[in-house]
């Protein structure tokens, strides 16, 4: 499948595409990441690790791109995304869920799951969850449909675009280019997206023991 092909070797493609387009991959990269969020029905795009392999690509000399740039512009995107996708949930709710179109990729047992994060973390869901892959698609989401103050959503999420930036990026910069990294690049992105995907997974599996319980 070309999207699992896609995050395991997520390094090549960037280079590829960087290889193709040039400066354009800057834009591109950017609409991955606002995308993500903002349309709400991609949640299976890469996040963590395509900013590790951007950050990664910046730091090889030889591709002259700019890390601060990259970092700036997966900020904006999630930022924009994660504020995008909030007015959708707050303005047409469920509506949007229960449509016959957007149903096909809006899975309810997801917004449950976040819905479950939300309240188990309150606020701080909209930060934490910016670190959990599917989730932070529908985080803001939720935020949205319950009500969530915009002002506070505001403040929230612009701390959890900035911090997952400089962090997921930065990483990339300073490690992803050791010899060591760059040989096992795949196993790593393999284990950031389960690193990621661990604190959900245990929500899940809890929640199921409560109900047999």
């Amino acid at each position: 499948m070309f999207i699992i092909d896609f995050i395991l070797h997520i390094d090549d493609h960037i280079y590829n595409i960087a290889n193709a387009v040039g400066g354009w991959t800057y834009l591109i990269l950017f609409l991955v990441i606002f995308i993500e969020t903002a349309a709400i029905i991609f949640p299976f795009l890469p996040g963590d690790s395509l900013l590790f392999a951007a950050g990664a690509v910046a730091a090889n000399p030889e591709m002259n791109f700019n890390v601060g740039l990259f970092m700036l512009l997966f900020f904006i995107g999630a930022f924009v995304g994660d504020t995008c996708n909030f007015l959708i949930g707050r303005t047409w709710g469920y509506r949007f869920v229960h449509n016959r179109f957007f149903s096909r990729f809006i899975k309810e047992e997801h917004i449950k799951e976040a819905e479950q994060y939300f309240e188990k973390h309150g606020s701080s869901a909209i930060i934490l969850g910016r670190y959990v892959p599917i989730v932070r698609t529908f985080v803001p989401f939720v935020a949205g449909l319950s009500q969530f103050p915009i002002a506070a959503f505001i403040k929230r999420t612009f701390i959890a675009a900035l911090s997952w930036s400089l962090i997921a990026t930065g990483s990339g910069y300073l490690f992803g280019n050791i010899p060591f990294v760059r040989e096992h690049f795949s196993a790593i992105i393999i284990g950031i997206v389960f690193v990621t995907l661990l604190p959900m997974m245990i929500g899940v599996v809890r929640s199921r023991l409560k109900k047999h319980n």
